[in-house]
């Protein structure tokens, strides 16, 4: 076999690795050679939120706790199978989505005016309301590419005064994405992460009205 013909085979060979490679990986985009980090933000969409006229209470808090594992790492999770995760190479979070929620969620009810002060747990603010919220589920599902970004927030209102959960309630997002990579995945998220937020305002706004409203 002469040198030109056991270099086509070499190159045939490595092209057909190429392609196996990519329909093992479903097609889905995680970064490779030569490609730059990438940093994405989780942000709310939202603009123009319209204000409340009166304030339902003086103080609220918010506390985030413990859900789901992929909301404590700055790392963008997928799933091709159920039950199945792993993490996009070269594309992470600014920051990890367990911190930067309560902080996103925090200006969206101060935007809305829902209580007349709206801060962190630690944060030196009296409040006999308290907020807690949980990320149960935050990730790009690929089982059919380009996917679906699932999010899914659990919340909890406390009465402080009393010691007392006054409601409770999960909130679930699934939204399709442009892509099966990490750049559209990032943006379907926040979009679902707002649609999230859209659901919850109105529920805590009437758990608090009813909650204010059965206190002695």
């Amino acid at each position: 076999m002469n040198v030109s013909r056991q270099r086509w085979l070499k190159r045939a060979a490595l092209g057909l690795g190429l392609v196996m490679a990519a329909a093992l990986a479903g097609c889905i985009s995680v970064g490779g050679a030569g490609a730059a980090p990438t940093h994405y933000l989780l942000h709310d969409t939202a603009t123009g939120v319209t204000r409340r006229a009166q304030a339902l209470v003086p103080a609220l808090l918010i506390q985030s706790v413990p859900g789901d594992a992929s909301a404590d790492t700055a790392s963008i999770a997928y799933s091709r199978r159920a039950d199945e995760f792993a993490f996009y190479q070269l594309a992470t979070w600014t920051e990890r989505p367990v911190r930067q929620l309560p902080r996103l969620l925090a200006r969206r009810i101060e935007a809305r005016g829902v209580a007349g002060a709206v801060g962190l747990l630690g944060d030196p603010l009296a409040s006999d309301w308290l907020l807690a919220v949980a990320i149960d589920s935050l990730y790009h599902d690929v089982a059919a590419p380009p996917g679906v970004a699932r999010f899914a927030l659990s919340a909890e209102l406390f009465d402080r005064r009393s010691r007392t959960r006054v409601a409770r309630r999960q909130f679930t997002v699934e939204l399709p994405t442009a892509r099966a990579d990490s750049a559209a995945a990032a943006a379907a998220l926040s979009a679902a992460l707002t649609l999230g937020f859209d659901a919850l305002l109105p529920w805590l706004e009437d758990a608090l009205q009813a909650a204010v409203a059965a206190r002695p």
